[in-house]
């Protein structure tokens, strides 16, 4: 059995071997790119309410398709809108959420184009949802670490009130789309991305939220790669399940 040291050595080397599978990627990626329909992000207001008693939960989503609803009809059966229906269940509080989600974001395009220009809402509680463009698109540990890092950084230094969580991403041998090897070496990407992750919350005050396992085809959208409404609501029970409902705390 590996230790902690070891089995981080072991990660490092296969994301470095899935460079040697990146020709089978990209010519497999086109075949995918070419079966799979483009989903628009879903119709509806990108804020709500819910009503309760006592102190108010104000809950920023920002993020890439997942964040904006992609695959879905409405807004309001997106994870934005599901984790704050899930947090005004679990604490009985109003909840008030806002969704920022842009299709095809990465850690870094976020840092830059979205997180300075977020409206101060008195949040309490910001989630983070991103990870999986920057895992497609082959980006480097280097890259990934400096985009989103800074990406915390950012909203830390926006909303330095606010319990900040990044939930990581699923497991890419469980998406519909992805037919093997493709989604092999995308999985050994994944697990780079939530070991730097993981690594980069705790300094810089942010919370890791585990990935949901378990996924069956019922919870993707018809391109099989985004959630579908079940998806969704799964996810977001999940989420709200490592969050804290207590807005002073």
């Amino acid at each position: 059995m590996r230790g902690p040291a070891e089995g981080g050595r072991f990660a490092r080397l296969a994301a470095m071997a899935s460079w040697l599978a990146f020709p089978v990627y990209a010519v497999q990626g086109i075949g995918v790119r070419l079966r799979t329909p483009r989903l628009l992000p879903a119709r509806g207001a990108l804020s709500g309410r819910f009503a309760g008693a006592g102190a108010e939960i104000r809950l920023l989503v920002v993020g890439e398709s997942s964040a904006a609803a992609v695959g879905i009809a409405r807004m309001e059966d997106g994870v934005a809108a599901r984790v704050a229906l899930e947090l005004n269940r679990a604490s009985g509080r109003p909840v008030f959420y806002r969704a920022a989600g842009f299709n095809g974001a990465t850690a870094e395009q976020l840092r830059d184009h979205v997180a300075p220009h977020l409206e101060d809402g008195g949040w309490t509680h910001v989630l983070i949802t991103v990870g999986v463009n920057d895992t497609k698109n082959f980006n480097s540990a280097r890259r990934w670490s400096k985009g989103f890092g800074g990406l915390l950084f950012a909203l830390r230094a926006r909303f330095p009130e606010a319990a900040i969580y990044w939930t990581q991403i699923l497991r890419m041998t469980e998406v519909p789309a992805l037919p093997r090897p493709i989604a092999d070496i995308l999985e050994i990407r994944a697990q780079m991305v939530n070991r730097i992750a993981g690594g980069l919350c705790p300094e810089r005050g942010a919370m890791v939220i585990p990935r949901m396992i378990g996924l069956t085809p019922e919870d993707f959208a018809p391109d099989g790669f985004h959630p579908s409404e079940k998806g969704f609501a799964g996810w977001a029970a999940h989420i709200a399940a490592h969050m804290d409902t207590d807005p002073a705390a």
